[in-house]
Order: C-alpha cells, then structure tokens, then sequence
C-alpha cells in the first residue's frame, strides 16, 4: 500500500474510533506530516468498537457520499432559475444539446483535476513536505504542480505566475458568492414584494454573512444532503408546474434570434457545469481523495435530470416571454408550492454561498496568520472582510441572469476548463513523467495521446467559443443591463405591482 492510501485509511480508522477532532485536521492537512499511518481498524470491528455520535453524523463528512453530495448540491443552484431564460436565447435544441455537451466537457476537467491532486500529492509526499496548514486552491495548486515538473522551466511559472493564478481563482469564487447573494434577494421579492430587491440584498447580505461560523467543507455534510433535496423539489416544481399551466396565448419560439443572446446564453450553460472550481477543497475533505475520480460525473448525471426537463418545459410553456424575464419564478403564478420553492431555494443559496465563501475564507486566514487558530469565533471575526465586498458587488450590479454569463465566459472559461486541460499538458509532457503518473489514463480512454487531443479540443473550444465570442456576447449584454436599469438598481426587471393575488406577474421592461 502506498503511503498516500495508508494516509487515507488511517483517516477512517480515526473515524471509527470517535477522533473527530483528528479526521478534520488529516482531511484538511492539518497534523499530517506525510509520514505513514496505522492500517485501519477492519469494518466489523469498526462497528463494535466505534462511537456513534450525532455530531460526527451531521457534521464531520469525508465519505464518497458527502463528495457526491457536495459536488451535486453546489454544482446547480440558483442557475436552475436562469436556464429556462437561456433555452429563449439558444432556442430548444441548440440548449439542449450544449447542456449534454458542457456537461460532459465539466466532468472532464474535473477528472482531470482530481488526477492532478493525486499527482501532486503523491510528489509532495515523497519530498516529505508538511501539508500541516496547508490552503490548496484550484489553479494555485496547478501552478504548483506545473513548477515541481522537470520538464517545465523554473522561469515558466514562478512566483508572480502562481500569485495571479491564486487571484485569478479566488475573483471567480467572489463572483460566484455575489451571484448567489443576488439571486436570494431575487427570489424572495415573488413571496414578500413590499421591499425592492436592493433592500433585500442588505437583509440576504447579513444573513450570509453568518456562513463565518462554519470551518470547513466537512462540516456541511448535512447541509449538502438538504441542499440537493431542496433544489430537486425546485427543479420537478418548475416542471410540474408549467406543464400544468400549459402554453400561454400566442406563445413563440423565435430563439436563437440573435447572435449576441445565443452565445450570452451558451456561456450561462458554460457557467453552470463549471462548478468545480472548489473540486480540490472538496477532495481536501474527502477521507480517500483518490476515490473522487468519477463522483462529478455521477452529479452531473444527476443534474441533468433536474436542469433539462425544467428549463424545457418552462421554454415550451412561455417561449420568448423568458427573454425579459431571467428568473423562472417571475412567470409562475403564487401558490403554495411556489413560495415553498422559493423558501427552498433560499436555504440552497445560502448554502452554496457558503461553498464558494469557504475557500475565499481559508486564503484570506492564511494571508493574516489565522488559519492555524482553533478559536472558532476569532476565525469568523477574520472572515467578515471578505463578506463585505462581496455584499457591495451584489448591490452594484443586481443583474441577475446577464452576471452568470459574464462570470462564465470570463472567468470560468479559463478556472475551471482551460487551465486543468493546460495543467494536464504540462504535467505529463515528458515520457519520464508519465512513465511514473500515480494515476494512468482512463480505460475509456487508455492512450495518452488520446487525453492530449481531447484536452487541445478543450482549450480551443472554450477559448474560442466560450471566453472570445461568449465574452463579447455576455459583456455586450452585460452593458446593456448597465444601460438600461444602471448601477445599483433598486429593482431589477420587477413587473408592476397592480395586479390580483394569484394572478400571472405581468411583464417586466424589456432589456435583452
């Protein structure tokens, strides 16, 4: 057995034996000196001897279960509601058909980095290097693993590469964490519409900041399994519901019509299978890392049975009406099954603004000393500088919809697609290098040339398609939102008040 999966078993050992406080700093690389571990006590005994406590139950996670549950809760969240604006853009095939595409595209890169971190462990375990305190971000850990390469220049990526690297992750993380703070107050405007939407960004904005409490990835365990719940009765309640309200009077399906809204909505779908920019943290977490290979692929699997029917069946019922209308929501009637989807959604948000926060909040602890601190209250004190930006973005630009797009073509293009497939590359460029890879191709895949043609496709397509044309489309349609509505917009896209309780919202001012 190799000292990586002695690791790695020793961490369930602890598990079984009720040393919690010990997972969570293995997990997290806190306490771990590289060195080998103890075999693992053996199932049976496990279940004599361990200690079953509701604390480890709902909070320490490090299970295949809790990754799946993790990657699956945060990959779809408040986009689910913007996917049905994008079907108007695309039209229903082109939509479609770029899901399964970007779907499949996400699960690769994430394959890739899960096959990067394994590869960078295992180097950094035979260096005998610490992992004690040790932050991992996504595209600061490639650019790690790209400098202990031989075959890559020590000039290639030094310092300064590594450090825009780190900021050009955490900028994605931000964003995605004011997307989630702007959709909540979003959705709560169609429950209780007596306070704009800018009102309920600063009552949302404090709310999330409570995410400060919580330490790390493991201790959402149960959070994750609620979160996949509460977006899953969200996703069959779009369904449902606008099957049964059925087409309105004189619907049309002119999508695409335009380029600019066509690729705008293509980078949307770009957007929502890039969710894997905290892939590393939640592999961090994991007891066995190297069981993670395939799990964001099962997710996206399962994610794609809430995202196409919903988004399909709510172009199929209103058509074109979704261009002025971004989120979903908007143009269902008030029921009770509605406000109970948009309470869902909320506590989900909620959750993945905790998901995207939680890396950010592990940077910044390092950069002032306070990650080694077991004080659970100084740490959230720590943590509240990086909320308060995030708070004022959202208040800036409430764009909710056209903000997806652009944080999709120019950020998550290069985060979470483009550098993994770099990173890959790079990595195994020499026969030495993939002579000794701790993990091999894939046997869907078992040629190296072969990774090395998909992953030249996945750098053009996405630099070309998705971060050239998508950003032209998604900030051209970003400074119309700018244009139209301005900064700091009380109320965005919010129809007129006068009308009956229970009667269809009426359209908001158009401005796509």
């Amino acid at each position: 057995m190799i000292p990586g999966e002695q690791a790695e078993d020793a961490i369930v050992a602890d598990v079984a034996n009720g040393h919690a406080g010990k997972v969570e700093e293995r997990a997290m690389g806190v306490g771990w000196d590289g060195g080998e571990d103890p075999e693992p006590v053996p199932p049976p005994q496990q279940q004599q001897h361990g200690k079953f406590s509701v604390k480890s139950l709902l909070w320490h996670g490090g299970s295949v279960w809790d990754a799946w549950f993790n990657c699956a809760s945060n990959q779809v969240a408040q986009v689910l509601l913007t996917l049905p604006y994008s079907f108007s853009q695309l039209g229903m095939l082109s939509a479609v058909l770029l899901q399964v595409f970007y779907g499949l595209m996400g699960s690769w890169t994430a394959y890739l980095i899960s096959v990067l971190y394994v590869e960078y462990r295992t180097r950094k375990e035979k260096e005998g290097v610490s992992f004690k305190n040790h932050v991992i971000q996504v595209v600061f850990f490639f650019l790690l693993l790209a400098c202990t390469s031989q075959t890559v220049l020590d000039g290639l990526l030094g310092p300064y590469w590594k450090a825009a690297g780190l900021a050009f992750n955490c900028t994605f993380l931000l964003f995605g964490s004011v997307i989630q703070l702007i959709a909540c107050a979003s959705n709560i405007y169609y429950i209780n519409d007596r306070l704009d939407k800018r009102t309920w960004t600063y009552i949302f904005g404090a709310c999330c900041a409570t995410s400060v409490f919580v330490p790390s990835f493991h201790n959402y365990r149960v959070w994750s399994f609620l979160g996949l719940g509460m977006v899953t009765y969200t996703a069959w309640y779009l369904t449902i519901a606008a099957a049964i309200h059925g087409q309105v009077d004189g619907v049309t399906h002119s999508g695409p019509s335009k380029l600019v809204l066509y690729f705008t909505g293509a980078t949307n779908i770009l957007y929502t299978f890039g969710g894997h920019a905290i892939t590393v943290e939640i592999m961090h977490a994991m007891w066995k890392p190297r069981k993670f290979k395939y799990i964001y692929l099962v997710a996206t699997l399962y994610v794609f049975t809430l995202t196409l029917p919903s988004a399909a069946t709510m172009y199929w019922a209103f058509g074109d009406a979704l261009l002025t209308h971004s989120n979903a929501f908007s143009l269902l009637p008030r029921t009770g099954w509605r406000d109970a989807a948009v309470i869902l959604m909320l506590i989900h948000q909620f959750i993945t603004f905790g998901f995207a926060c939680t890396p950010l909040y592990f940077v910044w602890e390092k950069a002032i000393g306070m990650h080694g601190s077991r004080n659970i209250f100084l740490r959230a004190l720590a943590r509240l500088p990086i909320v308060v930006p995030i708070w004022f973005l959202a208040i800036i630009f409430p764009f909710f919809g056209p903000i997806n797009s652009a944080v999709g073509a120019l950020l998550v293009s290069f985060t979470v697609y483009i550098i993994p497939a770099l990173a890959h590359m790079l990595t195994y460029r020499s026969a030495s290098a993939r002579l000794n890879a701790a993990e091999k191709p894939p046997r869907f895949l078992p040629s190296w040339s072969g990774m090395f043609v998909v992953n030249v496709f996945v750098v053009a397509w996405v630099l070309v398609v998705g971060f050239g044309i998508g950003g032209w489309a998604s900030v051209s349609n970003f400074i119309k939102q700018i244009d139209t509505f301005g900064l700091f917009a009380k109320c965005y896209q919010c129809p007129p008040k006068l009308h009956a309780v229970g009667a269809s919202p009426l359209p908001a001012p158009p401005g796509h």
